[in-house]
């Protein structure tokens, strides 16, 4: 590798390869979330056999393998930076896991069964999770001191790529399920993912290139210092899991309730999977509000700590849960209520996002021994797979053999608001021990 470039350039502009980096990412993300959108609708409504017949599941079957496939998906990032920093470097890892990537896109495209279900989702679990941790460091590695005054406005390009990417596929890509099915929708995912690994590999001579520390890396991982720091975290990610395992349920659960209800918004009916798009879009709006506003005002009532934040934050995830507890009662009864009210719900939740998940992350980042940062990042995304996997593993347990459920209509909806509720004031007085960290 003694042809790429190992060092920053010493420049005050804007490092050469990142405008590589964020196009990247945005074609990405179009690809995971278009593809990740319409799985549980494909799941209940387009699974084939190996006949060519409908095999389609139940909704908790469909929504136990939709939240295991999220877990893997964020199980991965540890393998990803483990193969990055210890073996490969980023660039490298992240080239190879972007072809794994894209042939779990493909498979999806050309095999609608559950074998070609599993083996796409393999796949690109491995792909999607596995680059995870390393393109946001490879971000980090381009920049001098010259110009390391540029890094948070890359950062927030980068924050509005991913949105931007996620916000598009999730109008465009259910769209295409409905009208051109499973094939088409699956394909152009891939599509954009092949495209997004063909801009990273063009900008490979404009990239810094930070070599792997091999078994230094491994070294620093089990030395006091970072057990102590994982361990302080864990403590955390913890209740930070309960969150995720509601959270995710925007790409499940509420897909399954936008069904059943009135999706007439401006004269046009949204496709249930549509309904998602709200999310990266409110993310765009509420990140500069809640930065420039919302915390500021805080702050004359209190001083407002990480920790503080992601309290709130799970407070409001509980408000959020209870509202469509409301509308799963309405639907139970036979009423039909209009869409207005899971948007709402979804405003809460992207709400307590803005608070829990950005504000978890940038903790992390404090918390993290210098040689550690790509490695808590990695950690920190355990508590995504392990909340997902606990909703995985509700939903399979609920399901009964005849398809019914254990937890039917709004009781289903209810537990998972009790839960939040707990998790959110268990997490308020563990979360005073940690007032000096969360203050750092």
């Amino acid at each position: 590798m003694t042809h790429f470039k190992t060092l920053p350039d010493a420049s005050n502009t804007l490092p050469s390869g990142i405008t590589y980096i964020i196009a990247n990412e945005a074609a990405e993300r179009f690809s995971y979330y278009g593809m990740r959108a319409i799985l549980v609708v494909f799941m209940t409504q387009y699974l084939m056999n190996s006949s060519g017949q409908l095999d389609v599941m139940s909704e908790n079957e469909a929504q136990g393998y939709f939240h295991l496939f999220v877990s893997v998906v964020y199980f991965m990032p540890l393998f990803g930076a483990l193969l990055a920093d210890g073996l490969l470097g980023k660039y490298r890892t992240i080239i190879f896991l972007s072809l794994i990537y894209c042939l779990g896109h493909f498979a999806l495209a050309i095999d609608n069964t559950r074998m070609g279900l599993l083996l796409g989702q393999a796949l690109i679990a491995m792909g999607a999770g596995g680059i995870k941790p390393c393109v946001s460091a490879h971000i980090g590695d381009q920049f001098c001191i010259a110009n390391k005054h540029l890094m948070t406005k890359v950062y927030s390009w980068f924050y509005f790529a991913i949105n931007f990417g996620a916000f598009t596929a999730m109008l465009i890509i259910p769209w295409l399920l409905d009208h051109y099915g499973a094939a088409v929708a699956f394909a152009l995912p891939g599509l954009l993912m092949l495209l997004a690994t063909i801009i990273f590999w063009s900008g490979r001579y404009r990239f810094v290139h930070i070599q792997p520390t091999g078994i230094n890396f491994v070294k620093e991982m089990f030395s006091q210092v970072g057990i102590k720091s994982l361990g302080k975290l864990t403590s955390i990610y913890a209740f930070i899991a309960v969150f995720w395992a509601l959270f995710d349920q925007t790409g499940s659960s509420w897909i399954v309730q936008a069904q059943k209800m009135n999706r007439m918004v401006f004269g046009f009916e949204l496709l249930p999977s549509q309904i998602q798009a709200a999310n990266p879009l409110l993310i765009m709006l509420l990140v500069p509000l809640f930065s420039y506003r919302v915390y500021p005002f805080l702050n004359r009532f209190f001083v407002l700590t990480a920790l503080r934040k992601m309290t709130i934050g799970l407070f409001i995830t509980v408000i959020a849960f209870a509202i469509t507890s409301f509308i799963q009662m309405q639907l139970d009864t036979g009423l039909v209520p209009h869409i207005s009210f899971q948007l709402l719900a979804y405003g809460l939740l992207t709400s307590a996002e803005v608070m829990v998940s950005i504000t978890c992350l940038e903790f992390s980042y404090t918390q993290a021994p210098k040689t550690m940062k790509s490695f808590v990042m990695a950690f920190y995304f355990l508590s995504v797979a392990i909340g997902n996997l606990f909703t995985s593993a509700v939903n399979f347990f609920i399901q009964n053999n005849d398809g019914s459920s254990k937890l039917a209509g709004a009781n289903y909806f209810l537990f998972f608001t009790g839960l939040m509720l707990i998790t959110a004031v268990f997490f308020l007085l563990v979360s005073r021990r940690y007032k000096e960290d969360a203050s750092s």
